[in-house]
């Protein structure tokens, strides 16, 4: 007989179904929100729901009830793990829709958030799989580099440091240190945590493949879409804020499977590229020494009347805001191209066949955050 079974945590458990699968403790997907109804045949998934909405989002409408400089607030909480690239996105989309070009000092600022952001979302994904020394060394680093962002920008979860024309204040010497000794702790512990990121991968191999065609067809990217040979990343082949002077820091790590394992072996390979980009980002703004970090803005900030679109890299994907204007202190309309909204069409589609003792390794392995499914 078919069974139906909702892995999730919270309300799920009162929902009607045969049994509720929690994920593990801890992992960025393990949330009340996040709720996938699955249908099993003889241990074997033979169909899989995402069931949405059990968040309180409306992001979208939230947006377009805010004028431009409040928007930052907002765009912190949708991915919690992402919340500087999903500021810097919206701020870069409105900036080239007005012709505003922010200081030298703020594109590198922004740069180093945007990289340190990738690297903490990386670890978030990659710690709760591994145990003993590795673990702890992985989790020193991320509280490391979320010290070092409270020193910058006052916030451990939600920095609200970009804004429109720069960023909100100088990143201090101090703040710039902890990057600095953050980035050296990494380097040196990544051997063991590469290794027993190895080990668990391995037994992750040939789970839950995704083709390439489905991974372009779902609108995957970021690790996800590179595991299935989708050889595609922002920083190179569209670059914003200053990529293209780091170019030769940036390597894209690829892979032809499409498994789980190469999931995982892609997202820990794109660190060594971010702290390569971190460190040139900090030599570059000592480099630089005091001066402006924005643009001064009128009291009241419109965008011009028109539709707007610009996407960047963010450390699940590819984070894509299409702003449209009418001239008014508010924007008309913005819509979100999030990063785990298109993973998670991707994953149901390749769960199918997969077998009842994988599937939370399986469900993980798409690296998604509940709050950046919703709409």
């Amino acid at each position: 007989m078919p069974t139906s079974t909702v892995i999730g945590a919270g309300m799920a458990a009162y929902l009607d179904c045969d049994e509720v699968l929690p994920l593990p403790e801890f992992h960025p997907t393990s949330h009340a929100g996040f709720q996938l109804a699955v249908t099993r045949e003889a241990g074997i998934i033979t169909s899989a729901d995402m069931r949405m909405g059990f968040m309180h989002r409306s992001f979208e409408k939230l947006f377009e009830s805010r004028d431009y400089r409040q928007l930052m607030v907002l765009a912190d909480r949708y991915d919690w793990l992402s919340a500087f690239s999903s500021e810097l996105v919206i701020a870069l989309v409105f900036e080239a829709s007005a012709g505003i070009v922010p200081p030298e000092r703020a594109t590198w600022a922004r740069m180093l958030l945007a990289e340190a952001n990738r690297v903490t979302a990386t670890l978030a994904f990659l710690s709760p799989m591994i145990d003993g020394a590795p673990k702890a060394l992985a989790q020193s680093v991320h509280e490391q580099l979320i010290t070092a962002q409270e020193m910058a920008t006052g916030s451990r979860v939600h920095p609200m440091f970009a804004r429109i024309g720069g960023v909100a204040a100088p990143i201090s010497d101090e703040a710039l240190a902890a990057y600095a000794r953050a980035i050296t702790s990494l380097e040196e512990a990544l051997p063991q945590i590469g290794d027993a990121m190895h080990q668990y991968a391995a037994t992750l191999a040939g789970l839950a493949p995704l083709s390439r065609e489905s991974a372009v067809g779902c609108g995957a990217s970021g690790a996800v879409a590179r595991a299935s040979g989708l050889d595609f990343d922002l920083r190179r082949d569209d670059p914003y804020l200053a990529y293209t002077e780091v170019a030769d820091l940036l390597a894209v790590p690829t892979r032809t499977a499409g498994d789980a394992q190469a999931r995982y072996e892609v997202l820990l390979e794109q660190l060594p590229s971010s702290l390569a980009i971190m460190g040139a980002s900090i030599d570059k703004l000592v480099e630089l020494g005091p001066g402006p970090i924005d643009v001064r803005l009128p009291k009241t900030v419109r965008a011009p009347e028109g539709t707007s679109y610009g996407w960047i890299e963010g450390p699940l994907g590819i984070s894509g805001v299409l702003l449209v204007s009418v001239g008014e202190p508010l924007p008309w309309r913005l819509k979100l191209r999030s990063a785990s909204f298109a993973n998670a069409q991707a994953m149901q589609k390749v769960l199918v066949g997969t077998g009842s003792d994988k599937m939370a390794d399986a469900v993980m392995s798409f690296f998604l955050v509940a709050g950046d499914i919703d709409r």
